[in-house]
């Protein structure tokens, strides 16, 4: 990976000088203590934290076997009955369990490419070709889901929709970003949407929310970008594409399968999914006008449906995200708000 997106682990933390004196209590302590017998302080708290995060770090760029020597190194300077220490050995079994299912699929590999084999794994080692790879699928995927909506609604619909589409997938991208965790360019899906996919562990469950509601915040953004746009340019193209835009950024609050809504849920209790789903059944009702009404807005029945799904799933955090039920609260509104007002512009045929 390039230093500028991926900078590289540094040396593994030398080992540190011999501590007489606990960190936290001064207690003196005899050659080989590993926790303070008073405090129960870890000795070297400070060295185990560097070799945690480097660890961590490794495990971010797929260096599985480098981060399970670092873990390794850990275990020396943890008592063996911390919980530390017992969390650090399951951890280190699952990557046992990773590595050694890699190796049982290249010796699958091996025997099916037989003499062939050799060749395969110099291309998959090569890290160069597969960044170029990565950055060729989200090329390729932008220019055929570009290609097909340019066929189906014409190049200016396409080009807007896609540049909605983008922005949306970049809220995600540049949240993950931020967290410091490793992302990937979006990769865009032909008539399904796009995704981007990113890597990280130990994620709480309101950063997860963080990360799926980005999405649907920067979504809201561009569509009202387009709205102050046909307002200002007296473009109806302008409106179709504010609508759309809200539209589908509403549609992907719903919690469902691996849609955002599904992904933020997780951080919200019982009361506040109900909460959401009472809201939306307010907007449908309140956007209502008969049921042959090509103005009725059954996206806002879809939501409440999922979120009324997910009030009865065992999944309900022990510690609700306040924050997360405004977030995902105030884009149900005022997505909901943007989609009941555009409709009704929208020009015949639509």
């Amino acid at each position: 990976m390039p230093a500028d997106v991926f900078p590289e682990v540094s040396s593994t933390p030398a080992a540190p000088q011999e501590i007489h004196n606990c960190p936290n209590c001064s207690h003196w302590l005899p050659d080989g203590t590993l926790a303070c017998p008073d405090c129960q302080t870890l000795t070297y708290g400070v060295h185990l934290s560097g070799l945690a995060a480097q660890a961590q770090q490794m495990e971010q760029q797929g260096q599985w076997k480098e981060a399970r020597e670092l873990w390794q190194q850990a275990l020396q300077w943890l008592p063996a009955d911390t919980r530390q220490a017992v969390s650090i050995q399951n951890h280190v079994a699952e990557i046992d369990k990773r590595l050694q299912a890699e190796d049982d699929q290249k010796a699958r590999w091996t025997k099916r490419l037989g003499p062939f084999a050799p060749i395969a794994l110099f291309l998959i080692k090569a890290k160069s070709y597969l960044f170029l790879l990565l950055k060729f699928k989200f090329l390729l995927s932008f220019l055929v889901y570009f290609g097909l909506y340019w066929a189906l609604f014409g190049w200016k619909f396409a080009v807007g929709f896609l540049a909605s589409l983008f922005i949306h997938e970049m809220g995600h991208y540049i949240t993950v970003r931020r967290m410091g965790l490793r992302a990937e360019l979006p990769v865009f899906l032909p008539g399904l949407g796009a995704y981007v996919r990113w890597y990280g562990q130990g994620v709480s469950k309101e950063n997860l929310a963080r990360i799926a509601l980005a999405g649907p915040l920067y979504g809201l953004g561009a569509a009202v970008a387009c709205l102050l746009l046909a307002f200002g340019m007296h473009n109806t193209l302008f409106l179709v594409l504010a609508y759309f835009g809200a539209w589908i950024n509403l549609i992907n609050l719903a919690a469902v399968l691996g849609l955002d809504g599904a992904q933020a849920t997780y951080a919200l209790s019982r009361l506040q999914r109900g909460l959401i789903a009472a809201t939306c059944v307010l907007f449908f009702v309140l956007s209502f006008r008969g049921m042959d009404s090509p103005d009725n807005h059954w996206v806002f029945l879809i939501v409440a449906g999922c979120m009324v799904w997910r009030l009865f799933t065992n999944d309900e955090p022990e510690k609700p995200s306040t924050r997360t039920f405004a977030y995902f609260q105030g884009l149900v509104i005022l997505l909901g708000a943007l989609v009941v007002y555009t409709l009704p512009l929208m020009p015949k045929g639509q």
